[in-house]
Parts: C-alpha cells; structure tokens; sequence
C-alpha cells in the first residue's frame, strides 16, 4: 500500500527542488516513489508538473512496437507513424499515480505564487529520507496516514530540522 503526501511550500522553485533531492533519494532505493507531482497556483491558476510524461512515454513505446510490426509488413516508417500516435493516445488516456482532480482542488488553496508537492510512496527509509529533505522547509498539508502517524511524521520532521541547524 502507498501513502499520499502534500507538503506545502512558499514556491514552485523550491518544491521542484526537493522533488529532485527525492528523485535522487529513490535512485539511492531511500525512498519508493509512485508518483511525485508539483502544483503550482500562478495567479490564481492551477499548473500541474508531473514527473512523468505518459503521452510521451506512449507514443515513444508505439513507434517501436508500430516500427517492429511495421517491419513485417515492408513499412516501418508508416509503422512506426501509426504506433507513436496510437501510443500518444493511450498514453495521454492514461491517467497513473495521483489523482489530477484531487490536487487541482488542493492546489486551489494554495496562497498565490505558493506550490506544494504530491507524492505517492510505496516505501522510505524514513529517518535517512527525512533527514535529507527536513532542512528544505516545507509544511505537511494532507497525508493519508493516521492522526497518530502524521503526528509521528511531524515531530520527526521537526527533529530532523533540528539536527540540520544544529550541525550547520
């Protein structure tokens, strides 16, 4: 089972920022994401920035399965045509990870110019993760963790923060 994070941030700079250091944490096997998205309110308008781009994943998949079959048929150019745009669709239809509605909603609580970032985690290594990305600011919004969980997740944040400046 994963579970769903929103942590608030003053900018979407920042939250890129720290979806980056968790994207690096995950190559280390720190942290298993699912999904990690940015929203961002710019005046008043709500932009999504997934992390991963279906439609082009899709249509690159297409080509090469349109240019394999296309191979048999004696047209791999036409092939691959087709399966990169039959790919795109599926791809664009598919709608993995976080919900867009769900974090448009939240997104519209947003302050102007504020951003927060989705994630879906399968697993973490939760006091090398939190340690890592605690110093990077940020305030949970929602999780769909327990009262008491979230509670545990908050004070070990705060430790974590803690920690960073004393060290600094």
């Amino acid at each position: 089972m994963s579970d769903l994070y929103a942590i608030g941030y003053p900018d979407a700079a920042k939250a890129d920022a720290v979806r980056d250091k968790l994207i690096e944490l995950n190559k280390q096997q720190l942290i298993d994401l699912a999904d990690a998205v940015v929203v961002e309110n710019e005046k008043g308008k709500i932009k999504l920035h997934q992390a991963q781009n279906t439609t082009a994943a899709g249509a690159a998949g297409g080509a090469l399965w349109g240019g394999l079959i296309g191979l048999l048929f004696l047209a791999p150019l036409l092939g691959m045509a087709v399966g990169a745009g039959f790919g795109a669709l599926g791809g664009k239809m598919a709608d993995v990870g976080i919900d867009d509605k769900f974090m448009k909603d939240v997104g519209e609580r947003l302050p102007e110019g504020g951003a927060a970032l989705f994630l879906l985690v399968r697993g973490m290594t939760e006091d090398k993760v939190l340690a890592e990305i605690a110093p990077m600011g940020g305030q949970l919004i929602r999780s769909s963790l327990s009262s008491e969980d979230e509670d545990h997740m908050r004070r070990a944040v705060a430790d974590a923060r803690a920690n960073a400046h004393a060290g600094a």
